[in-house]
């Protein structure tokens, strides 16, 4: 392609994107007319990918960090052919179209990640390059190499002020995750005007700090530089980030460098005079050369022929190494062995034992079931008890290793675990404390709204941390958690809910989840087994109950002897296991009502937490023992006394119970 097909293409870019946002009357669109020749040049020269099967295994991947700048990916989708239409571009923003105001990962074709709150997208990609680091290493041998791509990501300003992509990056630094290239937009601009008013650090030599090869490009227009520069960065034995110097809405001459190009439409006069200022000769809206589409038609051959060539260079792998032929279609396959998830050994444990200790021996047996298994904690795997034992740690000696070290870095953490999720082939998990599922509830949320399997181990779950005080002692976190869509939160009894925890979260593959330990010992109730999987579960029973006692975690124990106790002073009691409210809630009414009959009026729900999930089942009749301020630094036996949490206490409740 010469220099004017070039230019021609940039500007074709420029103003698809100009056009989306105008049609909406909202929108982004100074990032991406700046961004123009650097997306052109890296998609229609560099980037390994074929249009025809988006979801080819060994395609590069490519991050629109700065999802707010998604004109710009939506206009190279359609002009490379992802299904997007020219009507779909000028159904931007609207609802029920392919092209919402930030991308949406398994909306739209090609977009491989729902990015828009800053910093997320870089981290997601940090994911992505170290999957295909392991997978290479456990893949590829001296005669094929199978795994072999690159991941790019396009950020701005915004991205690199979040802290969520200094610990991303630190740890791609750390972990030497050379196949992965930032393109940092660096324009000076942000919603309040120039990024000189917060925004002063010398960026890259902080990447260089965190072991990153950096480079630097003047003029953003410059394609042949970038191309150079990118191909430079693809050989790199380093991390790699370029920063690229645009101007934000570029051509645009009333608005170019300025804050008013960010977040609100040109105009149309404005669009005209831009166009007359880059030479665009085509006043239509939406306006795509026929030499554009020409070029873009060749380029798809070559990378239609990328992807068969690749086909046949794994038909040949498999042909010449059955064992890992076997291996690797376990772990491309996105299921697991159901079978040995349901068989006894997964849920045989004795004796009584903290959740969080429980989960490592459940942990392990998964790891024999589930080959592609991979994770690891925010240096806290000796209290979370989230290590698989034999299977080595990641690092850039040992790519092979499935146990991850995260570092200090619980917002990080989380997302780049979206993103070996999203690359496939692997199924991740972290660990951290409860507590700190707050620095994590960014990544957490948009794993539930990709629906990606992601799984979030929390230990420490309740005031039942004791000495560590109210600064390590959740109580708001279940809430705030079972209030986020398309998120099971699972928080079991004893060790066999445990066992139901993990077989929840490793057959959820549309659903991320979040399994909530506790640090104190559990009694193991010889009622419970798989019917938490369904959620919410009888344990013990009376003929004609009169009242209901629910909880979940460490605080079923305590309703299951207050059982006995009510028995004896004649009521007649039913005991609930509730270890996840989304499951209950999944289940058939038949089922829910016959757990929770209507005419039952009085129920008592107990959970050392916010009492605000309970009130669905309690109803206007019930009670819900639970806590509304912070815990207190002491024993967790005299802390579990204060707040009301005993079999007593549910007892005296239950005794007093008005009719309603």
């Amino acid at each position: 392609m010469g220099k004017k097909i070039d230019a021609l293409a940039a500007n074709t870019i420029r103003f698809l994107c100009a056009d989306q946002v105008q049609k909406a009357n909202s929108g982004h669109p100074g990032a991406p007319m700046a961004l123009a020749p650097a997306a052109w040049t890296l998609w229609s020269k560099i980037l390994k990918h074929n249009p025809k099967n988006p979801n080819w295994i060994n395609r590069d991947r490519f991050v629109l960090s700065s999802g707010h700048a998604s004109t710009l990916l939506y206009s190279l989708l359609h002009l490379f052919g992802y299904g997007l239409s020219i009507d779909d571009l000028k159904s931007f923003r609207q609802l029920g179209s392919k092209t919402p105001g930030h991308p949406e990962y398994g909306h739209t074709a090609g977009v491989e990640t729902t990015t828009g709150p800053l910093g997320q997208g870089i981290a997601n990609a940090v994911g992505f390059a170290l999957a295909e680091k392991h997978l290479a290493a456990r893949f590829n041998n001296d005669d094929y190499k199978v795994i072999d791509h690159h991941t790019f990501v396009i950020c701005g300003d915004g991205c690199l002020m979040e802290g969520i992509s200094s610990e991303a990056c630190s740890l791609a630094g750390s972990l030497n995750l050379n196949k992965l290239i930032i393109l940092y937009d660096s324009n000076n601009i942000t919603i309040e005007g120039d990024t000189d008013i917060a925004f002063r650090e010398k960026v890259l030599e902080r990447y260089k700090a965190y072991g990153f090869k950096t480079y630097y490009i003047e003029d953003g227009n410059d394609m042949p530089e970038l191309q150079k520069i990118i191909e430079r960065a693809k050989k790199s034995d380093r991390p790699v980030i370029i920063e690229i110097k645009t101007k934000i809405g570029y051509g645009a001459p009333n608005k170019q460098g300025t804050a008013a190009a960010h977040g609100e439409p040109l105009g149309f006069e404005e669009i005209k005079l831009a166009k007359t200022a880059l030479g665009f000769e085509f006043s239509e809206h939406f306006a795509v050369p026929d030499d554009v589409s020409n070029e873009i038609a060749k380029r798809v051959i070559d990378l239609e022929q990328g992807e068969k060539d690749w086909n046949q260079l794994l038909a040949d792998y498999k042909a010449d190494n059955p064992e890992l032929a076997v291996q690797w279609d376990e772990y491309f396959s996105g299921k697991v062995d159901e079978k040995a998830l349901d068989a006894d050994a997964f849920w045989e444990h004795k004796g009584d034992l903290a959740t969080r200790i429980s989960s490592e021996t459940v942990l392990n047996r998964a790891a024999a079931i589930v080959p592609n298994l991979i994770g690891g904690s925010a240096d806290l795997a000796p209290s979370t008890k989230a290590v698989m034992k034999g299977k080595d740690d990641f690092s850039d000696d040992t790519p092979y290793g499935k146990n991850l070290h995260f570092g200090v870095r619980e917002h990080a953490m989380t997302a780049v675990a979206n993103g070996i999720a999203l690359h496939g082939g692997l199924i991740p998990y972290t660990a951290g404390f409860f507590v700190f599922s707050d620095y994590a509830k960014g990544a957490i949320r948009l794993a539930a709204l990709m629906g990606v399997r992601s799984i979030y181990v929390f230990t420490h779950d309740s005031i039942g941390v004791g000495e560590d005080g109210p600064t390590h002692q959740p109580v708001e976190h279940l809430a705030a958690l079972r209030a986020v869509p398309n998120l099971t939160v699972f928080r079991p009894a004893d060790s066999r809910e445990t066992s139901a925890a993990w077989s929840c979260a490793l057959r959820s593959a549309k659903t991320p989840t979040a399994i909530v330990l506790s640090r104190q010992k559990t009694k193991l109730l010889k009622e419970t087994g798989k019917g938490a999987l369904k959620g919410g579960y009888i344990l013990r029973d009376t003929e004609n109950p009169n009242i209901i006692l629910m909880a979940s975690g460490s605080e079923v124990e305590l309703i299951y002897k207050a059982f006995d106790i009510l028995v004896e002073k004649g009521l007649k009691p039913r005991v609930v296991s509730m270890p996840s409210m989304e499951l209950f809630d999944a289940q058939p009414a038949r089922y829910r009502e016959s757990v929770l009959p209507k005419e039952i009026e009085r129920r008592i729900a107990v959970e050392a937490a916010s009492p605000m999930s309970w009130y669905k089942y309690t109803g206007l009749c019930g009670i819900v023992i639970g806590i509304e301020t912070f815990g207190a630094s002491a024993p967790a036996d005299e802390l579990f006394q204060k707040f009301g949490f005993t079999a007593d206490k549910i007892v005296e409740k239950a005794l007093t119970m008005k009719k309603c």
